[in-house]
């Protein structure tokens, strides 16, 4: 039988997922969670958890309502933990703060919680109501749920393209086809991600940094992880990232070459191949390992192609200026073995839009 829920209830869990939100760019590899203390119709204390390694939700939203939480309702966008991690469980902080109600959007899926801070809460005579305003909730921390389900990071595809298809000319010049607000827009992905994936050839061409800048997004709270996919190790150890801010991750199927690039401070992991190639699969495996919960994807035709074939790929985020860039072009991935109509991959817009100049469209493979 579903809950029932009232007005009040829906507004204030609204603002808990407000406040979750607050962590978009700073709380992975933890989920972003809000939370709100209401009573009397009031509300009394709130807080979102911010960072890795800091209070959650819970504790800082009992904090701010300090002795007033007894007997209070609490609105939380994900089930209270009950294990010992880098913090303590907030199931026994809200037992201490004797509150009378728990309402949750959701359960969290790490099978060290997955019910179990709701089950502590109700021996300890709390009320507990889960479910509302769930999609929401789910919405914010899908990276996060898609690991703990799938045992491997969300990846997102960012492609930049004219209108006809074209990522660059012939001979690699690719500077800019999108406008500066659409480049902003990547910023913010880049923000909201554990890591950034990239090919060697994107390397080898174009020496990126691929880190956040030029969109004032402080405070986040690091550098995403910057993963190369690069099967023989042919990155130069004066590559530019491997100087900046932040760690370089190469994953090989060769690692002849590694001392040259951990000397100039790349980390090498070697993963078993596939046809000769480093295998993704692999590679999102490790990555989710490392705790990655979502990783953007800048790279080449033939990853973005690679990615796509084995059913690796879960959003496309695809920018479109309004140009015509010829045939003398790279085109956005590479399908060898599509070679008829029923190899095509159908997909489901989820979102259209301007951003600037560009058109921005939000799709996802069609299972």
């Amino acid at each position: 039988m579903s809950e029932t829920f009232t007005p009040l209830d829906i507004e204030m869990m609204a603002r808990a997922l407000k406040l979750a939100g607050q962590g978009l760019y700073t709380a992975h590899p933890n989920p972003r969670v809000g939370c709100v203390v209401v009573k009397e119709g009031e509300i009394i204390g709130q807080g979102y958890h911010a960072k890795a390694g800091e209070a959650h939700a819970e504790i800082v939203a009992l904090e701010d309502a300090g002795k007033h939480a007894e007997g209070s309702t609490v609105y939380v966008s994900l089930e209270p933990c009950c294990h010992y991690g880098k913090t303590s469980p907030c199931a026994d902080a809200l037992i201490k703060a004797g509150v009378c109600e728990l309402i949750a959007a959701m359960e969290d899926p790490n099978p060290k919680v997955a019910g179990g801070g709701f089950e502590k809460l109700k021996s300890a005579g709390i009320t507990v109501r889960v479910g509302l305003l769930e999609a929401r909730a789910k919405k914010i921390n899908e990276g996060f749920i898609f690991r703990m389900q799938q045992g491997r990071p969300f990846v997102r595809l960012k492609i930049a393209s004219s209108l006809d298809g074209a990522t660059a000319m012939l001979d690699g010049e690719s500077k800019w086809i999108t406008g500066e607000a659409a480049r902003n827009d990547v910023q913010k992905l880049r923000a909201s991600s554990g890591a950034i994936m990239t090919g060697i050839g994107t390397v080898l061409a174009d020496d990126p940094s691929l880190t956040i800048r030029n969109i004032g997004l402080e405070p986040y709270s690091q550098q995403p992880l910057r993963v190369v996919v690069d099967s023989r190790l042919r990155m130069r150890p004066e590559s530019k990232m491997l100087a900046l801010e932040g760690r370089t991750m190469i994953f090989c199927a060769d690692d002849a070459n590694r001392q040259a690039l951990e000397a100039a401070g790349a980390v090498i992991v070697k993963v078993p191949p596939s046809e000769s190639h480093t295998s993704l699969h692999n590679v999102l495996q490790e990555l989710a390992v490392l705790e990655i919960n979502e990783v953007l994807v800048e790279a080449g035709s033939s990853i973005i192609g690679n990615l796509i074939s084995a059913g690796l790929a879960d959003e496309l985020i695809i920018y479109q200026a309004p140009h015509l860039m010829g045939s003398h072009t790279r085109r956005v991935l590479e399908s060898h073995d599509w070679t008829n109509m029923s190899d095509r991959r159908s997909l489901k817009i989820m979102d259209l839009r301007k951003v600037g100049d560009d058109l921005r469209i939000v799709a996802r493979p069609i299972s």
